[in-house]
């Protein structure tokens, strides 16, 4: 599926897994060619690039944020939209991945309030790494991050990409593009069309509330 009509977008893309040969890195790159595919700017990176040390706020106040917080912050502020590729550990979030959005969420002004954000995940097991993702919603979503409802999970997925790093189940590979190409678009219309960002609510389909909805209706 190619659908070139979004050359001004920008993305960054990248894995929440610091193995290499990780399952999610090979997900994270197919992710960015389906978006290079469709027109978009992506900036492939990976989280040994953001990689920084456990959250220290003595560190903070004394340094402010390590080089790979830094990395991370100047990427999002540089994108319209980010993707991750996450694993799954303990039914949860990978703890590099969480520490170093928690880094960055220290920044002002705070970069993932009101971008985008697709994610995605891949795994051996049965589940793809679903769990991960609901429980790395959460944080993102505090953040004011507006997460792409159709999460993408890659279930048995030591056996499911083909020679070439592409999904070798027809069906597979026309859901994942699919995914990817809508959420290009919703970015798009976030960009192009400011009456959606205003009226932006999380898909729920109900008036935002302004006490607790993150919400601008001017």
């Amino acid at each position: 599926m190619s659908r070139p009509d979004h050359a001004t977008l920008r993305f960054l893309v990248f894995s929440g897994s610091l193995r290499a040969g990780s399952l999610n890195s090979s997900l994270a790159r197919l992710a960015a060619k389906v978006i290079t595919a469709n027109g978009g700017d992506v900036y492939l990176g990976s989280l040994s690039d953001f990689d920084a040390p456990s959250y220290d706020a003595d560190v903070e106040q004394a340094d402010g944020l390590p080089p790979g917080a830094q990395a991370l912050r100047e990427r999002l502020e540089m994108c319209d939209a980010f993707v991750i590729a996450s694993p799954e550990y303990n039914a949860s979030v990978p703890g590099g991945l969480k520490n170093v959005i928690d880094w960055v969420s220290r920044y002002r002004p705070q970069p993932f309030n009101e971008r985008h954000c697709l994610l995605l995940s891949a795994s051996p097991s049965m589940v793809g790494g679903n769990r991960g993702l609901w429980a790395l919603r959460v944080p993102l979503e505090h953040l004011g991050a507006r997460v792409y409802p159709d999460m993408f999970s890659l279930a048995q997925a030591h056996s499911a990409f083909d020679g070439d790093g592409g999904l070798g189940n027809d069906h597979l590979r026309v859901r994942f593009e699919s995914t990817i190409a809508d959420f290009m678009d919703l970015v798009e219309a976030s960009i192009h069309y400011p009456c959606i960002k205003r009226a932006w609510v999380e898909f729920l389909g109900e008036a935002p509330d302004p006490a607790i909805d993150r919400v601008d209706r001017a």
